[in-house]
């Protein structure tokens, strides 16, 4: 079976790409390798700075949106400046993440990890969403991570972690959201007909995202980084391949081919059990539209039909 590679990413002239967190790791290639392709790239950041300085070392057009993702009202800004000055939007790329950060909160008292990674990406579709609808083959396309089948759950007693709390399973319940949000999304895009929700993961990949990781668990990282990880240029695969291979259908997960999913090429592969629950998806959906505000323009009845 052939590999899949950059070089089958097809022609992205024409199209507008928005990425978070794409001014580093994972976000910075996919930006890189769609703007080469002849996209429009957005890169959506915290650090506009830093946005700049990354935009500088792209070859294309490449251009840079503030976005915090740990405030709504910094998402609700960010949208308002991509709806005025993207008037359609093609790829929508949720990448930006935070891992194993200690207890702490977004601006709008959210757990950070579950705030960042899922709450401000669920506003941040919604608030875009109606941009991409009339543009066929548009994706929304979220990453995950394997983090998502680790001690891993979405705790609906307390979401916020404010009776208890553990990095990797507040990670684990911020990744496991992502797929749900994604298969729940992709149910309710299906009546439309054009715009389709995938998620990717990008293995074990060296990059920023692990520098909260206790450590211990660095220094074994370290060590055994030849054999378990891959570089970011590699771990954007799967995100690039969910983005643009004309193959993909909605509602489908990608990440790498090799030993339990930590390096190779990209292919289609299974989410946890877990993340299935039709049940919990729904319910999540339901409670990230009541703490964001936001309100899609795609319901329920879309989702049946």
């Amino acid at each position: 079976m052939t590999k899949w590679t950059e070089q089958q990413i097809p022609s992205q002239d024409g199209r507008v790409a928005v990425i978070t967190g794409a001014n580093t790791g994972l976000g910075f290639e996919t930006a890189r390798r769609l703007a080469e392709r002849g996209a429009a790239v957005v890169l959506a950041v915290r650090d506009t700075a830093k946005g700049e300085q990354a935009a500088a070392r792209i070859n294309g057009d490449v251009s840079v949106q503030e976005l915090d993702l740990t405030s709504l009202e910094s998402v609700r800004a960010a949208a308002a400046d991509l709806r005025a000055t993207h008037p359609r939007i093609d790829l929508l790329i949720n990448n930006a993440g935070v891992m194993y950060t200690p207890k702490q909160t977004t601006r709008d008292g959210f757990e950070m990890q579950f705030g960042t990674n899922h709450l401000g990406h669920f506003a941040l579709t919604g608030l875009l969403l109606d941009h991409l609808l009339p543009v066929p083959g548009s994706r929304v396309v979220t990453v995950s991570s394997t983090g998502h089948r680790i001690n891993a759950a979405i705790h609906f007693d307390d979401l916020q972690w404010e009776h208890s709390y553990s990095r990797s399973a507040a990670y684990g319940q911020s990744k496991l959201a992502n797929l749900m949000f994604t298969y729940e999304l992709q149910r309710r895009l299906a009546a439309h007909g054009t715009t389709t929700a995938v998620a990717a993961h990008p293995g074990i990949s060296n990059t920023e995202l692990a520098r909260n990781t206790p450590a211990a668990a660095r220094r074994l990282i370290t060590l055994l980084a030849p054999v378990m990880t891959q570089p970011a240029s590699a771990g954007a695969l799967p995100t690039l391949r969910a983005a643009t291979d004309p193959a993909v259908l909605g509602g489908q997960y990608y990440g790498p081919d090799g030993l339990a999913e930590r390096r190779g090429h990209p292919r289609l592969v299974t989410s946890s059990p877990d993340s299935y629950d039709l049940t919990v998806q729904q319910r999540l959906w339901a409670v990230s539209e009541d703490l964001t505000g936001v309100r899609f323009p795609v319901g329920q009845a879309a989702a049946a039909a």
